[in-house]
């Protein structure tokens, strides 16, 4: 994750301050009738962009959405992206550092995890009403600082995010528990090869640290995803190198040497057989 340039708390141009290790404000007195527009940058905390009325567009990780009414952006730190919030728009934008959440307490910890890889969704007017009524409640009290606000903030926190696991498991009808087990498999899968892919790219390391077989890894990544552990690795690698040659100025060689890569060739051909383009091409067309 190193080298990216990230947005810390403090001094975030056209963003708040996040004086502590959470922030909660409301978007039209950040906008202030402008427009909110930020280039590619990554943050190193929890970053909640949630709006009623909204338009515009947020490219999280090289993906794109169109930004409209009852849209929320969860971002964890490490993830790259670009913001272009038009004026006019409403709601609420959240920030907090991990360790402000992630405490001891095992079910906090799941429950982080499992939002964590909800980069987007949509409610409907009912939804977003549930989520608007916690997120009001929520900066009533980060206004009012009264004792024992911030375990009334975590508290609200935790029902914000059960609400966006069952909305997100309302569409996808993963009730039982094989789907269950296989979802938090792929979700530690997926958080391990943020933290390691630099140093592990064999799908049996990941397997491994998940305890489980290569068999039962190849199972659940083809079950939900249709795609093998191999698959997801080389497209992880893919994806921290374009974070790297479009968000910073990093040379080639460097940021094979920062994946892990002692040949600068087979970094080169490895990139080029899964994007179509050279590393240098890559930035130079699309940064």
């Amino acid at each position: 994750m190193e080298n990216i340039p990230i947005r810390r708390i403090k001094g975030i141009p056209k963003e708040p301050n996040l004086s502590g290790s959470f922030s909660i404000r409301e978007i039209q007195e950040l906008l202030e009738g402008k427009d909110m527009i930020q280039e590619l940058h990554r943050h190193d905390f929890y970053y909640i962009l949630v709006l009623e009325k909204g338009s515009g567009s947020h490219e999280i990780d090289f993906t794109s959405y169109e930004i409209f009414d009852y849209s929320i952006f969860l971002m964890r730190p490490g993830q790259v992206h670009q913001l272009n919030l038009k004026s006019g728009s409403s709601g609420y934008l959240l920030q907090f550092k991990t360790d402000f959440f992630y405490t001891q307490n095992k079910l906090s910890q799941e429950l982080l995890r499992k939002v964590s890889h909800i980069n987007f969704c949509s409610l409907n007017g009912n939804g977003f009403k549930r989520m608007e009524a916690i997120l009001s409640y929520i900066l009533k009290e980060y206004s009012e600082k009264q004792e024992g606000y911030q375990e009334v903030i975590k508290s609200n926190l935790s029902i914000l995010f059960i609400e966006l696991v069952r909305h997100r498991q309302n569409k996808k009808n993963t009730t039982n528990d094989t789907n269950q087990y296989s979802q938090e498999q792929l979700e530690k899968f997926h958080e391990l090869l943020e933290t390691h892919i630099t140093k592990n790219k064999q799908v049996s390391q990941y397997a491994d640290m998940l305890h489980i077989s290569i068999y039962q890894l190849n199972a659940i990544t083809k079950t939900l995803l249709n795609r093998t552990p191999s698959e997801l690795i080389n497209e992880h690698i893919v994806l921290e190198s374009k974070r790297q040659l479009l968000a910073t100025s990093n040379q080639v060689n460097q940021i094979a040497d920062h994946l892990g890569y002692d040949d600068i060739s087979y970094f080169i051909r490895f990139f080029k057989k899964h994007t179509n383009y050279s590393p240098e091409a890559f930035r130079n067309n699309f940064k």
